[in-house]
């Protein structure tokens, strides 16, 4: 733009520069053209005088006329008073002819009258002229065209300059980062680069400090995983006023003699043992999707699986206790047979939460006095019979749910802090043969298990364009959730692409979510996949945010439009001081953002209430309305 208006501005002065020139100089050929016409008719005067002044007889017939031949006079008459001494007329033609009236002798009252053709009227322009011209033309182009170069050349740094700028003020900080290029003045080039990358390191820094406060607030400052804080929130997570929303296991691990290990061997070989035993129940856990793993008090522990049935938990319960007891222990510690104890507390939704832990301790002290290192479970004879009829029944129920498409939208508004609806996140159900509706707690984990989710979003994605394309739904913006699956299905990626570019139109009206953990773990592979999405014209959305402790920086990274805060920080939020203070410090991370917050899961209204206080712009749960099934 700076280049644009510059240059315009030195071409217009240049141009008006030379029309002056070439006015003035035409002018001036004009006026001299002109003076010397009149040079000559002076010239003439002067002979008429000299000749009536010394020659009375005149004899104007012997050389008046060749001089007015020379003069191209188109006529001219020599006249005393009344009387005409000299008469001539030319043979030559004009339309436009000058007509000098002059008074020789003002006492005889002798006067000529000259009739003479336009200085111009009989000039041609020569192939030498038009030679000289054009070269003239020529050179002026060259070295106008060279200016111009020159000068846009010597005007691209303050342009890469301004371009950085405006990225700037746009927000597009990384961006700006990545492209110094060769912006002059070079010194305002290398200060932005140099305030940029202090940006860049206070915003990592911001990320730091924000996973720090989680960290002493969330984490066990000892073994770095959850505390006893942390294993609430995420139970109030999993639960609600009915009880536990889905099915599990819940295992209580307890050391015996960790005290008496701590006396005698001192505190670095409780702390290897610990962190031995950590990262060996952390490598079994990482296959198991939400699992939650915590330290109740100095030796015992709480691991907590949902979406398995009893059977799995049986074989978890011998896997972890198998772990556990191939860990080293000092040879002089007594009891090494008897040092681990694992109780477990199997559980179906509508199970309360206080009644399950105290289960889960039963199950812990009947495995001490058995005697010797195990794990025992508490039978309370309710298993969950839908879940236990095997994986091969629900693959075959879900393949059918696909073909006859039984999958249907339930949307949930999310509201601003106006009360104005936002959007609406859209949750799947599905119908059995009968038409009742199967919990999503039932068939999600399952479909995960057996490969079917990137089918089942691709349908509920169909089905939310075609509610999108309805006159009802036409200015309605929708929410739809995506698996790991589902985002690492090259299939799936390239259907949605095409059919992104197909309803471009709609695409403003979709946000897409994401969970915390999936981005965390995969966000180099999910990364290019999300930059596609975005593109194309809709938003992203990364849900489940303080669900784990870590950082928050790869939400500027990955670009995401909204975060959706777990449930487990936003139950309860307004008795939580330590909650608050996480809400307080990821919403002061994303100053100067354009980033929206919304809190999942709000029941009261002291909650929304309370995060309004924080800063939350939005929020969604039963509060405001349970999920109803979209027509």
């Amino acid at each position: 733009m700076l280049t644009t208006k510059l240059t315009s501005f030195w071409l217009m002065s240049l141009a008006a520069i030379a029309f002056v020139f070439l006015l003035s100089a035409m002018m001036s050929f004009v006026q001299l053209t002109y003076k010397f016409q009149q040079q000559k008719v002076s010239e003439l005067e002067s002979l008429l005088i000299e000749h009536y002044q010394t020659q009375p007889d005149w004899e104007l017939e012997s050389w008046l006329p060749p001089m007015l031949l020379a003069y191209n006079a188109v006529e001219f008459r020599l006249t005393m008073k009344s009387e005409v001494l000299f008469a001539y007329q030319g043979n030559v033609n004009t339309q436009n002819a000058m007509v000098y009236n002059h008074l020789l002798d003002p006492k005889s009252g002798l006067s000529m009258t000259l009739t003479l053709p336009q200085p111009f009227e009989h000039y041609s322009v020569s192939w030498y002229e038009l030679l000289i011209l054009g070269v003239g033309l020529l050179a002026v182009i060259a070295l106008v065209r060279f200016g111009h170069v020159w000068f846009s050349q010597q005007l691209d740094g303050i342009e890469e300059l301004a371009e950085r700028s405006r990225l700037i003020l746009q927000g597009k900080h990384e961006q700006a980062l990545a492209s110094p290029g060769n912006g002059k003045p070079r010194l305002i080039n290398r200060a932005l680069t140099k305030l940029l990358e202090e940006l860049q390191d206070a915003h990592k820094e911001r990320g730091r400090f924000d996973k720090f406060i989680r960290s002493n607030t969330f984490l066990d400052a000892q073994t770095r995983i959850g505390n006893r804080l942390f294993l609430n929130n995420r139970l109030d997570a999993m639960s609600h006023d009915q009880g536990m929303v889905a099915h599990g296991v819940i295992y209580l691990l307890e050391m015996d003699d960790l005290d008496l290990l701590q006396q005698t061997k001192g505190e670095s070989a409780v702390k290897e043992l610990l962190h031995a035993t950590v990262n060996s129940i952390n490598s079994i856990l990482q296959t198991l999707p939400n699992s939650i793993f915590a330290r109740r008090s100095h030796n015992q522990f709480a691991i907590v699986v949902p979406h398995v049935s009893l059977i799995e938990a049986d074989q978890l319960a011998s896997k972890l206790l198998k772990v556990c007891l191939s860990q080293p222990l000092p040879n002089d510690v007594e009891n090494q047979d008897n040092f681990y104890h694992l109780g477990c507390a199997y559980f179906t939704a509508g199970d309360n939460v206080n009644q399950l832990l105290d289960e889960a301790d039963m199950a812990l002290r009947a495995a001490q006095l058995q005697g010797n290192s195990n794990w025992f479970m508490y039978d309370k004879g309710a298993i969950d019979e839908e879940f236990a009829k095997g994986s091969v029944r629900w693959r075959s129920f879900l393949e059918n749910a696909l073909v006859q498409r039984r999958f249907y939208p339930f949307s949930q508004p999310v509201i601003d802090s106006d009360g104005v609806e936002h959007h609406k996140e859209i949750f799947t159900r599905a119908r059995d043969n009968q038409g009742a509706l199967v919990r999503a707690t039932l068939f999600i984990p399952m479909a995960n298990k057996c490969g079917l989710m990137p089918q089942i979003e691709r349908q509920m994605i169909e089905r939310v364009l075609g509610l999108l394309a309805k006159e009802q739904h036409k200015d309605q913006v929708y929410s739809v959730n995506l698996s790991l699956d589902t985002l690492m299905s090259r299939a799936f990626t390239q259907w949605l692409k095409t059919t992104l570019l197909e309803y471009r139109h709609l695409t403003p009206q979709l946000i897409f979510e994401v969970s915390e953990d999936i981005v965390i773990q995969h966000q180099d592979k999910l990364k290019p996949k999300l930059d596609m999405i975005r593109k194309m014209g809709a938003r992203l959305c990364v849900d489940h945010v303080g669900q784990q402790v870590v950082g928050t920086y790869y939400i500027r990274e990955c670009h995401f439009d909204m975060i959706k805060l777990h449930r487990s920080i936003v139950r309860h939020i307004h008795l939580r001081p330590e909650n608050q203070l996480f809400i307080r410090s990821l919403i002061g991370g994303l100053y100067r953002t354009e980033v929206q917050v919304c809190a999942e899961g709000v029941e009261v209204f002291e909650e929304w209430q309370t995060l309004q206080i924080l800063g939350v712009g939005m929020a969604q749960g039963m509060y405001f309305s349970d999920p109803i099934e979209v027509q």
